[in-house]
């Protein structure tokens, strides 16, 4: 409701329909049935449906597919103009498309806005007007773009007047969907401006909270953008810069779409990863025998959440001490995290397995033991997590390091040979 770029228009526009879509072909792919972000969202919608009740407006949720509730809305409604945000995933261009060739052969307009990103497509060119496919000449290049508008709010929240007034149903029942009930370790939507003063200090502590948590506000949209990136420019510019990679990432995935199924880069396309079903399971369920990475996991499993530093640790571990497929890999974070963007989970997973843009070099591995020294040298988080990881029942490594790592470039060398 709050400061969101299509909202804003079209309110400005005239009476509204707000509507929402719980859509199928997304949902019926989701293998949880706990899935928290669904519950998340559903709890979001109870919010704002509230919200517009209170002024005499409604908010229609379907849970069906984006074409059938369209044509749906033009039987039932008289449609003047549908307004939304961009999206950069290769469904929601293919959806927004086909809602758009639908709209057409009514007369309806199908307008559009930036919104959950800074600068987008192909507002950050080389001189030669080609992408940037690494990170630091992109953000110098994104600073230089930036202009003062575009951080600008579009103040939604004082156009409410402009919705329709009516009334409908409440919103379907998660069980009707098939889902149950799990709001467990969903983050505050708070902005805690001491911890970003702090960020570039406590960043890599897994232990603290040195992070914001609004990542999973900014990835569902009950947080603006735009307003993050004024707090971060004028309180810190490490934060900041963290936010320039979330637009970085969404570049590429737009000019780039094909990452989704391949290796960013054509060298690591014919990579044969190993195939071990158990040391997959082990790194899934947080046996590995290296406590770093198996906090990680026991984390993840648990709350959706896993810590920046140690998603690098262990998606590094994944693909170059287990050498396997990255794509298995990233396949259970996009199960697993609250915040689970495709394009920076790609371009994560990407980055880690050397394959994509502005990546690690392959000789590159973080060595667990290192990693736990450095950023988790009194062992705190690994206590929380693996607290039997002394004893006699926590597994040895399932592999070993040094094996590992000369196994990785041995297997890196020969066959991008």
């Amino acid at each position: 409701m709050e400061d969101n770029h299509g909202l804003y228009h079209a309110l400005k526009e005239g009476s509204v329909l707000p509507i929402f879509i719980f859509d199928k072909n997304i949902l019926d792919k989701l293998e949880d049935k706990d899935d928290r972000r669904v519950s998340f969202i559903h709890q979001q919608l109870q919010n704002i449906q509230s919200e517009l009740r209170k002024l005499g407006s409604d908010l229609k949720v379907f849970y069906s597919t984006p074409d059938q509730v369209f044509e749906q809305l033009l039987e039932e409604q008289s449609i003047g103009q549908v307004f939304c945000n961009h999206d950069y995933e290769p469904y929601a261009k293919e959806r927004d498309l086909v809602i758009k060739e639908l709209l057409k052969k009514k007369g309806v307009s199908f307008k559009h806005f930036k919104d959950q990103c800074i600068l987008e497509k192909d507002e950050v060119l080389k001189d030669d007007g080609k992408p940037y496919t690494v990170y630091s000449p992109y953000m110098r290049k994104w600073k230089k773009t930036l202009k003062k508008s575009d951080l600008e709010s579009f103040e939604s929240e004082k156009q409410l007047a402009g919705f329709l007034k009516f009334k409908t149903d409440d919103i379907p029942d998660l069980q009707e969907m098939g889902f149950v009930l799990n709001l467990s370790h969903i983050p505050e939507k708070s902005i805690d401006l001491e911890l970003i003063r702090d960020y570039h200090n406590t960043r890599d502590i897994p232990s603290i909270q040195g992070t914001s948590r609004l990542s999973m506000h900014l990835r569902f949209g009950t947080l603006s953008i735009r307003k993050l990136a004024r707090i971060a420019q004028k309180e810190n510019e490490k934060w900041f810069n963290e936010l320039i990679w979330r637009d970085f990432y969404m570049t590429i995935l737009w000019h780039f779409p094909n990452v989704v199924n391949e290796a960013f880069n054509p060298r690591y396309r014919n990579i044969e990863w190993l195939h071990n079903e158990e040391h997959f399971e082990a790194w899934k369920e947080g046996r590995t025998g290296y406590p770093i990475v198996d906090a990680g996991m026991r984390e993840l499993n648990e709350t959706g959440f896993m810590h920046n530093r140690v998603r690098m640790v262990v998606a590094s571990f994944f693909t170059k001490h287990l050498f396997l497929n990255w794509q298995l890999g990233e396949a259970y974070f996009a199960r697993k995290l609250n915040d689970f963007e495709l394009s920076s989970n790609n371009g994560g997973w990407q980055w880690a397995a050397s394959t994509g843009v502005d990546a690690a070099p392959y000789f590159r591995v973080f060595n667990p033991e290192l990693q736990t020294r450095k950023f988790d040298p009194k062992l705190k988080y690994i206590r929380k997590w693996v607290p039997e990881f002394q004893d006699f029942s926590y597994p040895k490594p399932i592999v070993e390091h040094k094996f590992a790592r000369e196994r990785a470039l041995r297997l890196f060398k020969e066959q991008l040979a």
